[in-house]
């Protein structure tokens, strides 16, 4: 609901790309608080190509929808709601992602998504021997393991086999199994420092040892191919439910098998698929679904088997996935996407990714020639001193008296002041993390400068409001959109869910709006034979079950009569051709290539659903209700007064 709620904001706000307007009056206030023209102005603006509600693009609609929500804030407020534990902290963990974007440079990024994209295009191979060491271990375990690996490569650059050397030697546990092979993958799928070996080294050689996490690898590159695109296509799928009985599973599995054969007679595929499919979503449109490429589906099962089809119209045999069972066919395969396409998307994982370090090392260069940085050198000598080589079996302790170091050690742009006890307790806790440069005074000085590069990210953070214009109004209306969700969910949504008695009164006042079509509950016979749906008829009007029909009439290995039993509305497939006016077996009707009969057991007449039936519905439409009387009642409640002269102002403005 959050999320829904918030595309919604953002189309009334328009929350970014601000261009503030100098010249301001005030629009209206509420209880005397002045609401500015530049803001309401900025925001229309904003929204005109996006709204498509003309009614919202009508100044006077849009500017009563600005104050009704400008109210819903003022309300929230009254309520204290921006005091609560629950909005600061969501609030802040929103700043924190919304700052990402100024603590990244654009042109180090850039040359990463640049090599991110062009690694795309492609798909390595690789064998690989891994000689486990601990990124903290000590020296001596660090050049044991190296040297290992040194005796390794030897042996291969002399003509030992990769493969065996790797099964004998390599201390990935997999290594057993598969002799090192890692099959092919692509970017993002490996660590970066392997990564990168796998995409500079040469196919048929062997990389020069390389350290990541782990420990020290050498990988040799076996194979390098175009990576497959994207691929869409058509499914017929039938579920098989979870802890479904033997006899169950093998009626699905024998249905699938009655419609590939189906298919094979030369039956539609898109019309199987719009009768029989179990993906309600896909069925009505032939079982089509949206273009996908590796790894974007759950099931391996179901990816491998599409980008085995290699031309359009080709169709799979059945299969089955953990959804159950499948039958596919190729619509069209794709190359990979544009840079355009993808720059986006590249852009955020590199950000989590471990390549962000490169972005990271960047912003401190930045930052250090943008802001003035002075150390108090005598405290920061009197630091030192205290720390001991303790510190590397984390059992440094800091000094019990730090009065002495409570003054400034470090100065930011003259106006920020971080102490010498800040910078003793940032030792500290570095302590935990296995420290390992020495002597103790270069581990000081080192941590030292680790020390400023973090104050300075912290001081351009704190500062991005005051720098950035933008980013400011951003916050701001963010601050207002999260209280106002808050005020939303308390006193609109959770009382349309659980006010029994108002949502029953409502209900029995609009049940002309929950509405059942005409259902049937009946047995549906399709074929594109008109002869076997004929015989068919003949049978069910000698009362012949279903499983006699099919028996009788699906011999020789050929499928001719596919069933569909349940309750359905009139407007279901081929309802209404078949014209069901009462109970009892209808007259052959044809739509398209097919031709239908129905075994119709009941007849259900339009009726309202009840509560239950219609719940989602009637609660949001009830939530509707809420909301636009609320709005009434805030009026009542706030003195609002709108400023008609300067208003008339801003529309000639907006209408040139």
């Amino acid at each position: 609901m959050k999320n829904i709620f918030f595309t919604l904001l953002i189309f009334l706000l328009g929350i970014v790309g601000f261009a503030q307007n100098n010249k301001k009056e005030t629009l209206f206030t509420i209880n005397d608080k002045p609401y500015y023209t530049d803001d309401f102005s900025r925001v229309y603006k904003k929204n005109l190509n996006l709204v498509k509600d003309d009614s919202q693009k009508n100044l006077d609609n849009y500017l009563d929808l600005y104050v009704g929500y400008k109210l819903k804030v003022a309300k929230a407020k009254q309520l204290g709601l921006d005091n609560e534990d629950k909005y600061k902290a969501e609030l802040k963990s929103y700043r924190t992602q919304l700052a990402k974007n100024y603590l990244n440079d654009s042109k180090v990024t850039d040359e990463l998504v640049n090599e991110a994209y062009n690694r795309t295009t492609e798909e390595v191979k690789a064998s690989h021997i891994l000689i486990l060491v601990e990124q903290n271990a000590t020296p001596a375990d660090t050049l044991k393991a190296y040297n290992k690996l040194v005796t390794i490569k030897n042996k291969i650059d002399k003509g030992a086999d990769f493969s065996e050397m790797a099964y004998q030697f390599s201390e990935d546990p997999s290594a057993k199994n598969n002799k090192g092979d890692l099959g092919y993958f692509s970017v993002f799928k490996m660590v970066y420092p392997f990564e990168n070996a796998a995409y500079t080294t040469p196919v048929g050689k062997v990389s020069n040892i390389f350290r990541t996490r782990f420990g020290y690898h050498i990988l040799k590159v076996e194979d390098k191919r175009e990576n497959r695109g994207d691929v869409q296509v058509k499914h017929i799928m039938l579920l098989l439910p979870k802890g479904a009985d033997k006899a169950t599973a093998d009626k699905v599995e024998q249905n699938i098998i009655d419609i590939s054969k189906k298919i094979k007679q030369g039956e539609s595929f898109e019309e199987l698929a719009k009768q029989l499919s179990d993906d309600k979503s896909t069925a009505s449109k032939g079982g089509l679904l949206q273009r996908f490429s590796s790894g974007e589906l759950t099931s391996k099962e179901f990816e491998d088997v599409a980008f085995s089809l290699r031309k359009p119209e080709e169709v799979s045999e059945p299969f089955q996935s953990q959804f159950g069972w499948h039958i596919i066919k190729l619509v069209n395969r794709y190359p990979i996407k544009s840079f355009e396409d993808s720059k986006i998307e590249l852009e955020n994982r590199i950000k989590n990714d471990v390549r962000s370090v490169k972005i990271t090392n960047f912003l401190h260069e930045k930052l250090r020639k943008k802001y003035s940085v002075q150390r108090n050198n005598e405290l920061y000598n009197a630091i030192a001193k205290t720390v001991t080589d303790s510190v590397y079996s984390n059992k440094w302790k800091q000094p019990q008296n730090v009065k002495p170091f409570e003054t400034t050690l470090l100065t930011i742009n003259t106006d920020k002041k971080v102490s010498g006890v800040a910078f003793l307790q940032y030792i500290a806790a570095q302590q935990k993390g296995k420290l390992q440069t020495k002597p103790v005074g270069n581990l000081v000085a080192e941590l030292y400068e680790n020390f400023v590069n973090n104050e300075l990210v912290t001081y351009y953070d704190d500062n991005l409001e005051t720098e950035f214009p933008e980013f400011h109004y951003v916050m701001e209306e963010y601050r207002d959109g999260l209280l106002l969700f808050d005020l939303m969910e308390k006193q609109i949504w959770d009382k349309a869910k659980n006010d029994s008695i108002g949502l029953q009164q409502f209900y029995n006042t609009n049940k002309n709006k929950y509405m059942w079509k005409n259902r049937y509950k009946l047995d549906i016979y399709s074929s594109t034979d008109k002869a076997a749906i004929e015989k068919a008829r003949k049978y069910l009007k000698k009362g012949k079950s279903i499983d006699y029909i099919k028996e009788k009439l699906n011999t020789n290995d050929k499928i001719t009569i596919i069933t569909k039993s349940g309750q359905f509305e009139e407007d279901y497939e081929a309802i209404p051709e078949l014209q069901i006016k009462k109970k009892g077996i209808t007259d052959v009707a044809q739509k398209g290539n097919y031709y239908f009969v129905a075994n119709v057991a009941e007849v259900l007449p339009s009726q309202p659903k009840t509560i239950d039936e219609c719940k989602g519905k009637l609660v949001s439409d009830y939530q509707q209700y809420l909301e636009e009387n609320w709005v009434s009642d805030l009026k009542k409640e706030f003195n609002v007064n709108i400023n008609t002269a300067v208003f008339e102002k801003v529309k000639k403005e907006l209408q040139l």
